[in-house]
C-alpha cells in the first residue's frame, strides 16, 4: 500500500494557514464566515476536553473524544441544510454542535441518565450509534425513503476507518449506489481502528472503494475545514439533484484514545502524534485569521472566554443531571402492555423495595 501522505488530496488551507485553489473546489468566504468556524472549532474542542476531564473525575462512564477531528467535523456539519439528516457515530460531537445539539444532552447517556437526550426529529441530528457501522445502514434506508418521497432533503451518514470493514458498510454501498439514494458517506479516516492502523483495513485508500460499487470517492484534507466544507456541499448537493451517493475520506487523526479506556500510547508509533499536532485543525485557521487580518487578539480572547464560560455550563451541568428511575427500564419496551414485561417489573420494584425498607429499618 503507498504512503497514504503521498495521495492526493482535496485542500484548501494549508497547515500553515495559507489558502490554497483546487480546480473542482472553490469556496468563497468572507472574513465572517472563518470567523464562525473558528469559534466552532475553538468551543467543540472545549467542551470535549471538559467532557474527558468530567470522566476522569467520575463523573461520566465513558467518553470518547473528537479531539484532532474537529475541522472534519463542523467543515461538513456546517455544509448541511436544515432540512438535511445526520446520521453519526458515538463520536460526533461537531457535527452535534453544528445541529443545535447541547453539549450537555449529549452527556446523558455517558453519564448513564438517558438513551440519548435530544430529539432526532427536531434536530435532523439521530442518536448516537455504538453497534460499529450499524448506521450507514439506517441513514441509507432514511435516503431511500427520502428518494421515494421525492423530497428535496439529503442524509450523511458518518462512521470510521474500522467501520469500512463491517459488513454493513458494505451493504450500504451496495443499496445506496443501486437505488442512487440522497446519502454521502463521510468516513473519518483518523488512523486508528482503536489499535489497529487503516493499513489492516483496506489494501487500498479508502476513499477509492467507493469505485467497486459505482459511486465517487474523494479523498479531502479532514484537518482543513474549509476543504470539508466544500467539499461535502458539494457532495450533498449533488446528492439532492437525484445523482446519488457519494464517499467522502476525511484524512485526520484521532489525537486522544479511542475512548477513555483505551491507551494509545501502546500502540502508536513515537513521534507519530507530534506529526499530525503540525496539522492541527484549529491553528491553521487561526493562523489564517491573523495573517488576514480577520482577526484580533481581542476576538480571540473573546472566543476563549466563551468557550470557557460553555465548559462551566457542561461542567455544572453534568454534576447536577438527578439520576432516572430504575424503573424506566422497563417502559417502552413494546410498543404495548406486555405480560412477560410486567411480570419483570414486578419482581424488581418488590427487590428494590427490600432495599428501602432495610434502610428504614436501620434509620
Amino acid at each position: 500500500m503507498p504512503d497514504d501522505d503521498d495521495i492526493p488530496m482535496v485542500q484548501l488551507l494549508s497547515p500553515d494557514g495559507e489558502r490554497v485553489d483546487h480546480p473542482d473546489f472553490r469556496l468563497e468566504v468572507s472574513a465572517e464566515e472563518v470567523r464562525s468556524l473558528y469559534r466552532d472549532l475553538v468551543l467543540v474542542r472545549r467542551f470535549d476536553g471538559e467532557a474527558a476531564a468530567l470522566q476522569r473525575q467520575g463523573e461520566l462512564g465513558l467518553w470518547t473524544s473528537s479531539l484532532g477531528q474537529e475541522a472534519a467535523q463542523v467543515g461538513s456539519g456546517r455544509a448541511l441544510l436544515p432540512g438535511d439528516h445526520a446520521f453519526p457515530t458515538f463520536r460526533e460531537h461537531g457535527v452535534a454542535w453544528c445541529r443545535g445539539v447541547d453539549p450537555v444532552d449529549l452527556m446523558g447517556m455517558f453519564r448513564g441518565v438517558n438513551h440519548g437526550g435530544w430529539d432526532p426529529d427536531e434536530k435532523n441530528f439521530h442518536l448516537y450509534t455504538i453497534v460499529i457501522g450499524a448506521q450507514t445502514l439506517h441513514a441509507t434506508g432514511y435516503a431511500m425513503g427520502i428518494g421515494k418521497d421525492g423530497a428535496d432533503g439529503a442524509v450523511i451518514a458518518y462512521f470510521g476507518d474500522g467501520a469500512s470493514s463491517q459488513g454493513d458498510v458494505s451493504e450500504s454501498f451496495t443499496f445506496a449506489s443501486v437505488f442512487d439514494a440522497p446519502v454521502v458517506f463521510f468516513c473519518q479516516n483518523n488512523q486508528w481502528a482503536i489499535s489497529e492502523p487503516t493499513a489492516r483495513q483496506s489494501r487500498v485508500p479508502l476513499h477509492q472503494r467507493a469505485a467497486g460499487f459505482g459511486f465517487p470517492g474523494v479523498r479531502v484534507d479532514g484537518n482543513d475545514v474549509l476543504a470539508c466544507l466544500a467539499v461535502t456541499r458539494w457532495a450533498l448537493d449533488r446528492a439532492r439533484q437525484g445523482s446519488g451517493p457519494v464517499l467522502i475520506e476525511a484524512f485526520t487523526y484521532r489525537m486522544g484514545a479511542h475512548s477513555t479506556s483505551d491507551d494509545p500510547g501502546r500502540y502508536r508509533p513515537p513521534g507519530e502524534i507530534e506529526a499530525w499536532q503540525r496539522r492541527d485543525p484549529v491553528e491553521r485557521v487561526r493562523a489564517y485569521l491573523l495573517r488576514q487580518g480577520w482577526a484580533d487578539q481581542a476576538f480571540l480572547d473573546a472566543v476563549r472566554e466563551e468557550s470557557d464560560r460553555l465548559a462551566r455550563h457542561v461542567r455544572t451541568s453534568v454534576r447536577e443531571m438527578p439520576d432516572p428511575d430504575p424503573g424506566l427500564i422497563f417502559r417502552h419496551v413494546y410498543a404495548g402492555p406486555h405480560p412477560l414485561v410486567d411480570e419483570e417489573r414486578a419482581a424488581y420494584e418488590t427487590y428494590a423495595a427490600g432495599f428501602a425498607e432495610g434502610n428504614g429499618a436501620a434509620a
